[in-house]
């Protein structure tokens, strides 16, 4: 399932896929009731028509990727919300069987990525299911209050906690799903905005120190044939456009068709961004846009407003067919 690259060349081998279908399975916000103009994208009404039972919103992050070739599908689950259940519970409310997940990967080490990791581990029901993870995840880490006190986050679950699952460790970008999916790696911080969070703090050598750039934040990757590149971030703490970047240098592919997950654009740290971000994002001219999670009001009003032909704006429920 998984293959890690030590060294890694410029270009990899991400192979073509044929169709890529994306489910919200957990965001900050859920919309049953509006239109969406865009025939890629099905919405949560759709659900509710066959069900009658409305999945729960939360400030957390979930989306089920499933992969073709053409000659069938590879199920990738990317992070795990925040509650101990909220994943689980919208699955079986919009009438999706988590045991058909081939891999979990969470984007980073914050609480409202792998809440529910637990609860979706027992759903799966599979031996040795694989967990894709960075080192640094494991980390006691915090935030900093304008007191200089330390506001300590819920810690990473244990292995042991997570059996029987297995956590597979890198900080390489790696390919899965038979290769049609790339797990970025630890992404480079280039452009001149997007520099960390001043605030965040991690437990290393006995104290807290400084964890502003947040190195374990990667990205998901999927290449459609003739259509271009499908990138999906958790919360994007490297830089949703420092994201994009990347994954055209590992790929050698220039053309974005979709970005989809978090940028984290909300908060007084972030906000002064937002402009930059999306002038970035509007060169990049990607087909769609659907940001959520921690992006904020803000900047998905910044996003609508400037690409309102690309802009989607994300529910759970919401089913993308690229």
């Amino acid at each position: 399932m998984l293959e890690d690259n030590k060294a890694f060349p410029q270009n990899l081998k991400i192979r073509e896929a044929e169709k890529v279908e994306i489910t919200s399975l957990m965001d900050n916000s859920v919309d049953f009731l509006s239109t969406v103009r865009r025939k890629e994208v099905k919405s949560v009404r759709e659900w509710t028509k066959k069900l009658f039972r409305l999945p729960i919103a939360e400030h957390g992050f979930s989306m089920l990727i499933r992969v073709s070739d053409g000659k069938g599908f590879h199920s990738v689950l990317f992070d795990a919300g925040i509650s101990p259940n909220g994943v689980v519970i919208n699955a079986k409310r919009m009438g999706i069987r988590l045991a058909e997940i081939e891999c979990i990967v969470l984007s980073h080490g914050h609480y409202d990525h792998f809440g529910g990791l637990k609860a979706i581990v027992k759903a799966v029901r599979k031996d040795n299911l694989p967990i894709i993870v960075h080192e640094e995840m494991f980390k006691r880490r915090g935030v900093a209050n304008p007191d200089g006190t330390i506001r300590e986050y819920p810690a990473f679950p244990t292995e042991e906690r997570v059996k029987p699952a297995k956590y597979i460790k890198t900080k390489q970008p790696s390919l899965i799903a038979e290769n049609l999916i790339l797990v970025t790696g630890e992404i480079p911080r280039t452009t001149s905005f997007e520099k960390g969070y001043p605030q965040h703090r991690a437990f290393v050598n006995g104290e807290w120190q400084p964890d502003p750039l947040i190195w374990d934040d990667r990205a998901l990757v999927i290449s459609i044939k003739n259509k271009g590149l499908v990138i999906v971030s958790g919360c994007a703490h490297a830089g949703i456009v420092n994201t994009i970047l990347y994954a055209q240098q590992l790929t050698g592919i220039r053309a974005v068709y979709a970005v989809l997950g978090g940028f984290h654009l909300a908060g007084k740290e972030s906000e002064p961004r937002i402009n930059q971000t999306v002038e970035g994002l509007k060169k990049m001219n990607p087909n769609m846009v659907a940001p959520s999670h921690c992006t904020g009001w803000r900047g998905i009003y910044a996003i609508a407003k400037t690409m309102p032909e690309a802009f989607v704006w994300n529910s759970i429920g919401n089913l993308y067919t690229l």
